[in-house]
């Protein structure tokens, strides 16, 4: 069923080709389900910078982006994206008003949010799949099981791979000793159950600046330089 309908999409996306846009396939990085999105994958100026969001707010969710992708465990503190406020190039916002911002970034399914802490939507990471793996290159890895990007996962102390939490508990599952489907090493961390992975609470992250953003079915990709 799976391969015949990711045929049918191969066929539409062969039609969508001349008009810069794309039906993707994606996963939810925190209950490991399947999401389809139909994205803008044009790499023009115009869809670059048709945003709904000002450009201090964009500033601000490219350090927050930052922040996420430097972290060890793919979320940001509430508190560290606050002290972001006084950090921005173009206009200095007060904390309230990062607050309502999270909200609303939440809100249009560019973040999510755990217990004050925040990671990218699956939507996010699937409409700025391009940027993300452009702007990050070093740093983003995929996951060594779905092959899709991984924000939020775990990795291989021996070879560094990154597997996302749902697909660790899929692909371990039942295994008393874990090793890594890579390497071939012991597998060192604690293997999480389905149901713990849809029930996750981060811990604290930390770090710096960059993003790109877009209502409706496309995606948009700032252009930024880190600071």
């Amino acid at each position: 069923m799976h391969d015949k309908l990711d045929d049918f999409v191969g066929v539409i996306n062969k039609h969508l080709q001349p008009l810069f846009m794309q039906i993707r396939k994606g996963t939810d990085e925190n209950d490991g389900k399947g999401y389809y999105s139909l994205v803008n994958i044009a790499e023009n100026e115009v869809t670059k910078m048709a945003m709904d969001h000002t450009e201090h707010e964009l500033e601000l969710f490219r350090k927050t982006m930052d922040l996420i992708i430097d972290s060890d465990n793919g979320f940001a503190s509430s508190t560290n994206i606050l002290n972001l406020a006084d950090q921005l190039q173009t206009k200095k916002m007060k904390k309230k008003e990062v607050e309502q911002l999270l909200q609303s970034f939440v809100q249009e399914k560019w973040l999510i949010e755990k217990d004050g802490e925040y990671s990218l939507h699956t939507r996010c990471i699937m409409e700025m799949e391009h940027y993300i793996q452009s702007t990050y290159q070093e740093m983003v890895k995929t996951c060594n099981i779905c092959r899709n990007i991984a924000i939020q996962g775990q990795v291989c102390d021996n070879c560094g791979i990154k597997i996302h939490l749902t697909c660790l508990g899929k692909f371990f599952k039942g295994q008393n000793e874990p090793h890594c489907p890579q390497c071939g090493e012991a597998w060192s961390q604690e293997i999480p159950s389905l149901s713990q992975t849809n029930s996750q609470t981060p811990s604290t992250s930390q770090s710096n600046t960059r993003t790109g953003q877009r209502r409706g079915n496309s995606v948009a990709a700032t252009r930024s330089r880190r600071s």
